[in-house]
């Protein structure tokens, strides 16, 4: 899950992590459109989720994006070529972001779905749609993990019948083998986040949206951090099957310094599209 991540990219705000009292310098706009309904798609033509509901999404013909961002000029030129470099490749498959909750998933996804045209859904909110329950943590409560991944992979299963989408998947999808089979219907791309940066932002905002953290008592950092790497263990071979890893260690010491929290949203979707052309032009070339 990916609530609560700020798009008004400054420098040192990865993802909502940096200082928010830090200044900004001068900055681009560039302007995104807010999704507009034009048509609905129905996902999923059983009866199998709670509610018996079938749900239904708005699909822009327009991409969905965030209404206003700001970059700098380098990176607004750099995230428009790199888009056109990994356009081709992609054949209108929809890409799907996996990673631990906080990692920025839903803010990437979106300057990603805007600069390659793509559309863009959250897989946590097409739940909730689908199940009629306003957030993750209250499915949770009301029900159990297992019903909110099953719902999560009959989400995933529609989404994977569909094309030209960057879907920002929850935390836990990776764990089950059933979602790996959807997903690799696409390209799939981990965005890898240290976890003690996890760990300091999840203690800033709260834990209330975010079931598996909330339960424990006690220092804030201390539990996020001992959670998360609970769960890291559990997962990291799974988020390894990803078609691209974006480390965002790596981009940090590339910028000349071991801070990733002062990275931008837009520095982060620049190496995912760097890391997605790598990919799809080596499978190229094994293909030809």
């Amino acid at each position: 899950m990916d609530a609560g991540v700020g798009l008004r990219a400054k420098p040192g705000a990865w993802a909502g992590l940096g200082n928010p009292h830090r200044s900004s310098t001068a900055r681009v706009p560039v302007s995104f459109a807010a999704e507009k309904p034009a048509r609905p798609l129905v996902l999923g033509s059983d009866s199998r989720r709670s509610r018996g509901a079938r749900l239904k999404v708005s699909c822009s013909r327009k991409p969905a994006g965030i209404e206003k961002a700001y970059y700098s000029a380098d990176e607004a030129l750099i995230l428009k070529q790199k888009a056109e470099d990994v356009i081709p490749y992609l054949n209108d498959r929809c890409i799907y972001l996996v990673g631990m909750m906080g990692s920025g998933k839903t803010t990437v996804g979106k300057i990603l779905a805007e600069v390659l045209g793509y559309s863009f859904f959250d897989s946590d909110k097409l739940v909730e749609k689908a199940v009629g329950i306003s957030s993750v943590a209250e499915i949770f409560q009301l029900h159990s993990e297992a019903f909110f991944r099953d719902n999560e992979s009959e989400v995933l299963r529609d989404l994977s019948s569909m094309h030209r989408l960057v879907v920002a998947t929850g935390g836990g999808a990776v764990i089950r083998p059933i979602n790996w089979s959807y997903m690799k219907k696409g390209l799939t791309v981990w965005l890898d986040v240290p976890l003690d940066a996890l760990a300091r932002r999840i203690a800033a905002v709260g834990t209330a949206s975010r079931p598996l953290l909330h339960q424990e008592s006690g220092d804030p950092y201390a539990k996020a951090y001992a959670k998360l790497t609970a769960l890291f263990e559990q997962r990291m071979d799974s988020y390894a099957n990803a078609d691209a890893r974006v480390s965002l260690e790596y981009i940090a010491v590339k910028q000349g310094h071991n801070d990733v929290t002062i990275l931008t949203p837009s520095a982060i979707a620049i190496e995912a599209l760097l890391m997605m052309e790598r990919f799809l032009t080596e499978k190229a070339m094994i293909r030809n």
